[in-house]
């Protein structure tokens, strides 16, 4: 904003400086050859008239006397001549290809016609710019012409001597103006500036400390202090939210758990015939501790500000499959995992173990006994780009099942909170994609679901890599989505994938 101001001050002086000083220049110098012509027209007249006043006395001599004289003064060239162009007196004294060449310029010529007034031309002689100033001897009829020549190298100078000074005063205006301008901007902007780091400490989730409303210019001020409300109320909000999110994960957990053992305690006096109702009983009692705990966790997600960082996405999946793997060999699902050396991403901290747990959960509900879960990470690397290209790469982690999958309606509509497809197996609240779908979000990427080759559903979370993209090209090649069997769980060398299968 400073620099912005400054530019607008500069340019707007800028613009009144050269409509000042340009037209100033040129009348200055208009002034200046107009001056100098008239002096050549006074001293022209002068000698003309003594010239006609010795012609008629005859004496020549005086004549000659007389333009020597008046040549020295004005440190130019006088030249007399006669009504048949001969030269009569003459100083400096002329060539003899000059004195030939004499009679031919347009002022003499014009002169010897016996034309009233004078006739003056700019010429060159020897590199040097001269006025030119002929007037006729005698009226009505000519009996001769004077030519003075005036150098104006003097004049020139003076010319540019005064577009100096007006380029110096302009370039002191323009330096005042932008010392007074810097000033004024930097008094203006430094609200502007407190605002912006602060609506940034607000963003990152830092606690805004408030922003002084006694300085810069009303309407700042008074956007201060709205932010200042502003800010206040929502960190009151937060605040609420955060202590809402506590109370309730606590006030609720204690009831259901308390619901459900008293559901399982009523067991053994209940009648065959009412077992079942009781099982259903549980059975949504479970469901619906876990729809509170997936409700407790898009509020915290909603309400956290916290930024992503570097996760080892490898031994995330790794962890993930460790603990999964019991629960899916006693449904009889196998739990293949194919991670490579696909380097950090950038996600929330516990979003990308939230993420696997919700996906594995729905891919174990979704699969049929003897069937396979596959995870899966891809490096993808954009292709043709050149070497300073800045542009991220992404890890691609793929969750795939071999369960009945979903039609293209139903996977648009598959992320809408509390959305269950038809003939979902039971158990499920809606909010596990929804949640998914946020902390993807919130991580900087974005999850996708396909079908899968296997008829299944292919759910895909993409996720920024957290390394450069130097760092990428070389150890690209393992993210080539190649898989690999009968590499052993563990850290291996660069391009090799770890494989660990649970039958």
């Amino acid at each position: 904003m400073t620099r912005r101001l400054l530019l607008s001050y500069l340019s707007l002086a800028a613009l009144v400086l050269v409509g000042l000083e340009i037209p100033l220049g040129f009348v200055y110098s208009r002034a200046e050859r107009e001056r100098i012509v008239n002096s050549a027209k006074d001293e022209v007249d002068a000698v003309a008239a003594f010239a006609e006043l010795s012609l008629a006395a005859r004496r020549r001599a005086e004549l000659v006397e007389r333009t020597e004289r008046c040549a020295e003064r004005i440190g130019g060239q006088v030249v007399v001549l006669d009504a048949d162009g001969t030269l009569l007196a003459a100083s400096p004294r002329l060539s003899y290809r000059e004195e030939r060449a004499l009679a031919d310029s347009p002022e003499v010529a014009a002169a010897l016609r016996g034309r009233d007034g004078t006739d003056v031309h700019a010429t060159t002689i020897g590199g040097v710019h001269h006025l030119s100033v002929a007037a006729p001897v005698g009226q009505p009829a000519a009996q001769g012409a004077v030519r003075i020549t005036l150098p104006t190298d003097a004049v020139h100078a003076r010319v540019h001597r005064v577009w100096l000074l007006l380029a110096f005063v302009g370039l002191a205006v323009l330096t005042w103006v932008a010392a007074v301008a810097f000033a004024f901007a930097r008094w203006a902007g430094r609200p502007i500036r407190r605002l912006e780091e602060a609506a940034h400490r607000l963003a990152d989730g830092g606690v805004s400390a408030g922003v002084p409303v006694t300085s810069g210019p009303p309407e700042v001020r008074s956007l201060a202090a709205a932010f200042n409300r502003t800010a206040a109320r929502l960190e009151h909000l937060l605040a609420s939210q955060r202590a809402f999110a506590g109370e309730a994960s606590h006030q609720l957990k204690t009831p259901l758990a308390a619901l459900r053992l008293r559901l399982e305690n009523l067991e053994p006096a209940v009648a065959r015939r009412a077992r079942p109702g009781l099982a259903a009983a549980v059975t949504e009692t479970d469901r619906l501790a876990r729809m509170v705990e997936g409700l407790l966790a898009m509020a915290r997600l909603e309400e956290d500000a916290t930024l992503p960082g570097p996760v080892d996405v490898g031994e995330v999946c790794a962890e993930r499959h460790r603990t999964w793997q019991p629960l899916f060999a006693r449904e009889d699902v196998s739990l293949v995992l194919f991670a490579g050396s696909v380097g950090p991403v950038l996600a929330l901290p516990g979003a990308v173990e939230q993420i696997l747990d919700n996906l594995l959960s729905n891919a174990l509900r979704a699969s049929p006994a003897g069937s396979t879960v596959t995870m899966e990470l891809r490096l993808v690397v954009p292709t043709r780009r050149p070497l300073r290209d800045s542009r991220p790469s992404w890890v691609d982690l793929h969750v795939t099942d071999e369960g009945p999958g979903m039609t293209a309606e139903q996977r648009a509509r598959a992320f809408d909170r509390f959305w269950r497809a038809p003939g979902a197996p039971k158990g499920g609240t809606g909010l596990g994609l929804s949640l998914v779908q946020r902390l993807a979000h919130a991580s900087g990427g974005e999850v996708t679901l396909r079908p899968a080759a296997t008829g299944g559903l292919d759910a895909v979370v993409r996720l920024p890599s957290a390394e450069s993209p130097g760092e990428v090209r070389e150890s690209g090649s393992a993210g080539s989505g190649r898989r690999e069997r009968g590499v052993p769980t563990g850290e291996g060398s660069s391009g090799r994938r770890r494989v660990t299968t649970c039958p």
